[in-house]
């Protein structure tokens, strides 16, 4: 049978996924469970005792599979023999790909051998919060004792691999009364004849734990709030993260690019404003899970959250020199011959009294994970101090795992990023036609976006087909409005962590002779385009300079601002005024690395919500056609007598930012088909 279909199978899966879905019992991929089970050998047509385990990289809560590896026990088991010693057990998890057993799943994780070898049908390994807190605790051995009695063994700290995988197969089976076990520094393991017994266990284990801490500790384990450090009024709060965000973001990308997650919740405010914050926040996190995403400590700000901003700008930044110089020494302190590079000396964890914490990774899901792991953290240092005192695993255990061979291996199979991964764009009136295929487009090529738009369903719409909150958020945006613009970049900051390309494509037409052109639509068409393209560009401006990662800003204006139409005055004079700010921006913003360039569509008729909105009609009347012979009319006039598309604008936008026309700006680039009368001179 396929393993989909597998008993033994399905009943891990749906056991994966209900331990996965409590945040209290594992965090987002960590951990790993399993089931022992036989099949029919379709080379013997004999059966074949295998072992189904959660593979490496892989989430309890969405396992599928497809994301279990599957080995044969009986090699596996017989590793034992040719097994070389502790200095040398990483060359079993190469010994694991020749006891796989069929084509296809998931590649053997560095747990295999604690689940082949533990003489269980079914093992799961977890970190909980209530687990790892006993097991960082200064006295965990003893806690475990008093918590568990004889039914949970205590197992000391050994980094995961195939010798802690036959330290814990000897400790159950000398221990035949137990049900699992606390790892030192680490996490738990359960084991069970069935599915549900191990589940049973391994639940009983956490709500025991959490119950013995609750019952236990002391009230106030992070010690008293110091004064002046209460959390911010929301409002406060939020409005001094959005501005601190693309400075924390720009000293956080300073060895490479990285996408920013914000978090106040509750557990990161009380923490932050505790007498004991600063102490622990430097003895770093401990379970290996936790410190591969957060780094082995973070960079804690040391002021006030009402002092000035500049004051607390100021200090991030010497705490961020400080912060580079510690990890380099870090490095150093432990470092081998054999070791691989360094990878970066910024911070992944950046936490801000009063206000919060900002964390930091490769895209927004691995920002946003490695937050949740420190608030993991904080929740195992509460507990551990409440019963105890928090001792995690040392320094130089921490790193032998940061800068593991096999974890550098795992980096280095990695598949390589998009063009635009790591960069957050902004795409005024995106929520239809030009501006919904550019948010595409950038979402495509790997960028967070930030949909702005008049309309908040539709742009929220667009949100939902580029992926949610991890690829995009939406944002009401009226680009007439300073405080809507401000806002905006707000919502970027907070959502991202800053914005790196901007794309002022928000606009409306309106077609009427001079004559009957009156100062409103004037003033409405202005509004809304050349005013409005300036806002933003400010808007933009300021925070790509404080980010100090240079940026792109993109004007889609058109060949009416060349090409002098009939019946256009009000529509092309502002697009003209929009190309011209391309090159005065061009200018001006050259030497923060700002580059601005611009776009010259010809009419784009089909999915415009302009055309739709009555401009294709009055466009039409003008030139004499039916209204939906429009696009084929532009098309006819064109050199190459094709139709201009949302997409092929899209494509032009691309072409500027995607990285290869990085020494380009103040350049405009005709998406027409060929309007001879449009050429630039």
């Amino acid at each position: 049978m396929t393993p989909a279909t597998h008993p033994a199978v399905a009943a891990l899966l749906e056991r994966s996924h209900r331990l996965g879905a409590d945040p209290r019992n594992t965090n987002y991929a960590g951990g790993n469970t399993s089931a022992k089970g036989t099949d029919t050998d379709p080379v013997t047509g004999g059966e074949v005792e295998l072992l189904w385990v959660k593979g490496s990289g892989g989430d309890l809560g969405t396992l599928t599979a497809a994301g279990l590896a599957a080995l044969r026990l009986d090699r596996l088991r017989s590793l034992v023999n040719v097994y070389p010693g502790v200095e040398r057990e990483d060359e079993m998890v190469a010994a694991f790909d020749y006891c796989l057993h069929g084509r296809g799943g998931a590649a053997p994780s560095i747990d295999t051998a604690m689940h082949g070898l533990v003489d269980a049908a079914h093992v799961d390994h977890l970190h909980p919060d209530s687990g790892i807190a006993l097991a960082t605790a200064a006295d965990g051995e003893k806690l475990t004792a008093e918590c568990f009695g004889d039914r949970v063994v205590w197992v000391p700290w050994r980094r995961p691999g195939f010798q802690l995988g036959l330290d814990i197969a000897a400790i159950k089976a000398a221990n035949p009364q137990a049900i699992g076990c606390i790892l030192g520094g680490h996490g738990i393991t359960a084991w069970g004849d069935t599915a549900e017994e191990c589940e049973a266990r391994s639940l009983e284990i956490i709500r025991t734990a959490e119950a013995f801490i609750a019952e236990r500790g002391r009230p106030e384990p992070f010690g008293p709030v110091i004064e002046g450090y209460q959390p911010l009024p929301e409002d406060e709060r939020r409005a001094r993260a959005a501005a601190l965000a693309p400075v924390i973001r720009g000293l956080a990308s300073t060895d490479r690019p990285q996408i920013g997650h914000f978090t106040d919740s509750d557990v990161v405010l009380d923490f932050v404003s505790r007498a004991e914050h600063p102490r622990l926040a430097a003895l770093g996190t401990s379970c290996p899970d936790h410190f591969l995403r957060t780094k082995v400590r973070p960079l804690v700000l040391d002021v006030a959250p009402t002092a000035p901003l500049e004051e607390a700008v100021a200090r991030l930044k010497e705490l961020h020199t400080a912060y580079r110089e510690e990890y380099a020494a870090y490095y150093q302190r432990h470092a081998t011959e054999d070791s691989p590079a360094m990878r970066g000396a910024d911070p992944a964890i950046v936490l801000v009294p009063g206000v919060g914490m900002f964390s930091f990774g490769k895209d927004k899901q691995t920002a946003r994970v490695a937050g949740e792991f420190y608030v993991n953290a904080i929740n195992v240092m509460r507990g551990a101090e409440a019963v105890s005192t928090y001792a995690p695993i040392d320094e130089s255990e921490k790193f032998r795992i940061e800068y593991w061979a096999l974890e550098e291996a795992k980096l280095q199979r990695m598949p390589k990023p998009k063009p635009l991964a790591t960069r957050v764009a902004l795409v005024t009136g995106a929520a239809s036609g030009i501006g919904k295929a550019i948010a595409e487009r950038l979402a495509a090529e790997g960028a967070c976006v930030v949909v702005a738009d008049l309309n908040a369903e539709a742009a929220q719409a667009v949100v939902d087909e580029l992926g949610g909150a991890d690829r995009a958020v939406a944002v009401v945006a009226d680009v007439t409005s300073e405080e809507q613009i401000k806002d905006a970049f707000a919502a970027a900051a907070l959502a991202f962590g800053g914005v790196d390309l901007v794309v002022n494509n928000a606009g409306l037409s309106i077609s009427k002779p001079l004559l009957e052109t009156t100062v409103k639509d004037w003033d409405l068409q202005h509004d809304v385009m050349a005013r409005g393209s300036f806002l933003v560009s400010r808007e933009a401006a300021r925070v790509m300079i404080e980010q100090g990662l240079g940026g792109d800003i993109v004007y889609i204006a058109s060949k009416n601002g060349v090409f002098a139409g009939p019946n256009n005055i009000a529509y092309g004079a502002t697009k003209a005024d929009q190309a011209h700010q391309v090159r005065l921006l061009a200018a001006e913003l050259g030497e923060h690395g700002i580059r601005v360039n611009g776009i010259n569509p010809d009419g784009v008729v089909r999915g415009s919500g302009i055309f739709a909105g009555g401009w294709g009609a009055k466009r039409a009347a003008v030139y004499g056609v039916p209204e939906e012979k429009l696009g084929e009319f532009y098309a006819q006039r064109t050199l190459l007598k094709r139709e201009v598309l949302p997409e092929h604008v899209a494509a032009a936008v691309f072409a500027l930012t995607g990285g290869d026309l990085t020494h380009t700006t103040g350049l405009h680039i005709p998406v027409d088909a060929g309007v001879a009368a449009a050429f630039l001179r």
